[in-house]
């Protein structure tokens, strides 16, 4: 295993840890900053192109953010198979 895929699983679990005493505000803000770096680190690791790496960083840095204020609402999204989502408490 790459010493860069050890790396960004190690991050995320300090990520969902070190959340715990935090605001909402930063939480959204580390759990982008965490999505991004994991995000670059794994499109890094598997040897992707300078756009790639970019895009894995963007993407990371978004599903971070929206991680981060789902656990602070404690809310999550239902798909109901129409295409629609209904919010709602998470089990």
């Amino acid at each position: 295993m790459s010493k860069n895929v050890v790396a960004a699983v190690g991050l995320a679990v300090l990520t969902v840890v070190g959340c715990e005493n935090m605001t909402e505000q930063e939480q959204v803000i580390f759990g982008g900053l965490a999505g991004a770096a994991v995000g670059g680190l794994t499109a890094k690791a598997l040897d992707a192109d300078d756009d790639w790496i970019i895009i894995s960083a963007l993407a990371g840095a978004a599903v971070g953010t929206m991680v981060a204020r789902n656990q602070a609402t404690q809310e999550c999204a239902y798909a109901r198979g129409d295409g629609t989502y209904r919010v709602g408490p998470c089990p």
